[in-house]
């Protein structure tokens, strides 16, 4: 008999700072195995790192993102980083091309159930999206959940999923199916806002910087320095090191952070002298983490 497919999947939750609801969301995927927890206070946003077998995905997604809905009122949520749902996003990652059938079938079935289930409208966006205009996240989160809904009402946008209109505590969810990409934080020595934004202009594919590079620049309170937050979606062709050394042409770095997971390779030559926050190889380098569950 041939074994499943082993698949990942990174739900992000707008919330970053109350300790019980992030646990229990984390727990609610089920029976998905939680590889890792990544929670933010100024991003307000808590990325998980799940794993399990085709079958089961999507299931332990629904289950999840309908405790994410029980937990997050986005009516009080206050945050950095840009969301339009209190479940934000919901990709399901497969590691080898062989695999990318199985995650495109289990991130529609996830998408279809949260949708008919929960209530949720839900829109395709990657390389799931239905239309040219959809593959960006940024062009479905612009104006955020309130110039989301209005877009609905106006019968702008029709979800793929679920109902065309918005609860403005749960607002919409935003589901694809893609390989990895690695969520890096580059921390400058600097508490200029204006100065990150521009690095990140700079930086982003859209501002002329390397392909597959989305970056916004940010000011994180909690720590008193300037962020420059970014995925990079081919970690096997732009290494994180390369990444550093193009924000240090342009400021001081201080730290650095890897969100969730990433492939060994991306790690390939990175710097000594830049402090990697939190960083713990055996639950987030890929390689490593799914060794633990094969």
């Amino acid at each position: 008999m041939t074994a499943r497919p082993l698949l990942l999947a990174v739900p992000n939750a707008s919330e970053g700072s109350r300790e019980s609801a992030i646990r229990a969301i984390g727990a609610a995927f089920r029976p998905a195995r939680l590889l890792d927890t990544h929670s933010d206070p100024d991003h307000a946003r808590s990325v998980y790192s799940l794993a399990a077998p085709q079958g089961e995905m999507a299931g332990a997604l629904v289950a999840g993102a309908h405790e994410t809905l029980r937990r997050i009122d986005l009516r009080g949520h206050a945050g950095l980083h840009p969301r339009v749902g209190a479940i934000d996003v919901v990709p399901v990652v497969y590691v080898r091309e062989s695999d990318r059938g199985a995650a495109c079938a289990e991130a529609l079935t996830a998408a279809a159930l949260i949708g008919e289930d929960l209530g949720v409208p839900v829109f395709l966006y990657g390389q799931l999206a239905t239309a040219l205009e959809r593959r960006e996240r940024a062009a479905l989160r612009e104006g955020g959940v309130t110039g989301l809904r209005a877009r609905i009402e106006a019968g702008e946008l029709i979800p793929d999923y679920g109902p065309a209109r918005i609860d403005p505590a749960s607002g919409a969810v935003l589901a694809t199916a893609r390989p990895p990409l690695v969520a890096f934080n580059v921390e400058l020595r600097s508490d200029d806002r204006d100065l990150a934004r521009r690095v990140a202009a700079e930086l982003r594919e859209s501002g002329g910087g390397p392909p597959g590079v989305r970056a916004i620049g940010l000011f994180l309170p909690s720590r008193g320095h300037a962020q420059v937050s970014m995925n990079v979606h081919d970690p096997a062709a732009l290494r994180l090191a390369e990444i550093v050394r193009a924000v240090r042409a342009r400021a001081e770095v201080c730290a650095a952070e890897i969100v969730g997971l990433v492939p060994r390779a991306a790690l390939e030559g990175f710097p000594d002298d830049v402090p990697l926050r939190g960083f713990a190889p055996e639950r987030q380098v890929i390689e490593d983490s799914l060794r633990s569950v094969e």
